[in-house]
């Protein structure tokens, strides 16, 4: 048994993930590799050839790194829990005229909770991913910080993990960049690996098409929702739209006017099957409100709480204040936020740290 202990690692077939378990052999951990099975490609009706992490070449490119080094490698099937905790979320957000971030919740309830149950049942201390964070632990609290490579840096996605998961991770990509880690791949003799393309969409969605998505999983949902009124910011019907659900807050293309100067999607009104729309002066709010909270580097607050605040993922961060006993929790941005679109998260920062985030339930036009 090795010293270091025993752990399973998440490898979807990527660089990332095969460079993270091959680089925890080298350092004597006994590693065990598994690859989850969260989607069936067959029932999402997209046309597009599977790509990403849950088709077989991903799946033949994780076990020949594991045979290769010794270890060994199980394939798992989690389709059940990816569709109760995913799909399900998925559809109901648009369906309550929210933008949902699904990475989030397969996060918290597939790579992690699903993975420490398989953890447990093959004996192993820790769990482990490719993914570019770095986990700290100060005063008992576990949490996660930024990366060091900036432009690959997944903090943003990891608020929802609760102290347990934590307790358990372990994240070797954290202290290097993603150039280092290609060139690790070579090292290891991947050469194909190292060249590997990456994939944005979403996995169960391959064409990019979350609307075909949603038509083919909802029956009758364009015919439902199509045809409810396009209107300005002062209540003008202006046109008609497809259906609210295949809209998103700032969203500018595909809308179906010509209004003689640019338009936006400020707010989605599903109880009246509205879509509002305005300039782009109108997409930026002062206040929103955050529920579903989860705490990380602090059990809570006590007080209000200066913070970096991001709205999405490849926002930069906004400085602003958390309201203590606030319920949801109100956020005051200290310069207005552009595009905020609830569905969506908030992550809140302490330097490079996650303080904890949660789920945007709405924004606010003026502060309280």
């Amino acid at each position: 048994m090795s010293k270091h202990g025993r752990v399973l690692v998440a490898m979807s077939g990527g660089v990332d993930s095969t460079v993270a378990a091959l680089m925890l052999h080298d350092q004597g951990y006994e590693v065990v590799g598994v690859t989850m099975k969260t989607w069936d490609y067959a029932t999402s009706g997209s046309s597009k050839k599977e790509t990403g992490c849950c088709n077989l070449d991903s799946f033949n490119d994780a076990r020949a790194a594991a045979v290769k080094h010794g270890f060994p490698h199980y394939i798992i099937d989690i389709r059940e829990e990816f569709g109760h905790f995913v799909i399900n979320n998925f559809i109901e957000e648009y369906l309550s005229g929210r933008t949902p971030n699904p990475c989030i919740l397969c996060n918290t309830h597939i790579k992690w909770e699903a993975l420490l149950r398989r953890a447990d049942a093959l004996h192993c201390d820790y769990i482990a991913t490719g993914h570019y964070v770095n986990l700290k632990y100060e005063n008992g609290r576990y949490f996660v910080s930024k990366g060091v490579d900036e432009n690959k840096d997944q903090s943003y996605v990891m608020w929802g993990l609760s102290q347990e998961c934590l307790s358990r991770t372990i994240f070797p990509l954290g202290k290097y960049h993603k150039t280092e880690i290609r060139e690790m791949a070579l090292a290891y003799g991947f050469p194909e690996l190292a060249r590997k393309s990456e994939s944005y969409e979403i996995c169960f969605i391959p064409d990019n098409d979350y609307r075909g998505f949603l038509k083919r999983k909802v029956e009758g949902l364009e015919s439902q929702t199509r045809g409810g009124k396009l209107v300005w910011q002062d209540g003008t019907v202006v046109g008609e739209h497809e259906g609210y659900p295949f809209y998103t807050v700032g969203q500018r293309k595909g809308l179906g006017v010509a209004l003689g100067k640019p338009a936006y999607v400020t707010d989605i009104i599903p109880e009246t099957n509205t879509v509002v729309l305005g300039e782009e002066r109108d997409l930026y709010r002062p206040t929103m409100e955050v529920y579903k909270l989860n705490w990380m580097k602090y059990p809570g607050l006590n007080a209000d709480m200066q913070a970096t605040i991001k709205v999405r993922y490849r926002d930069r961060g906004t400085p602003g204040v958390l309201h203590a006993g606030t319920d949801p929790l109100r956020v005051d941005f200290d310069t207005p936020v552009k595009g905020i679109a609830p569905g969506q998260s908030a992550v809140f920062y302490e330097g490079d740290d996650v303080i904890g985030g949660g789920i945007i339930l709405r924004s606010v036009k003026e502060k309280h």
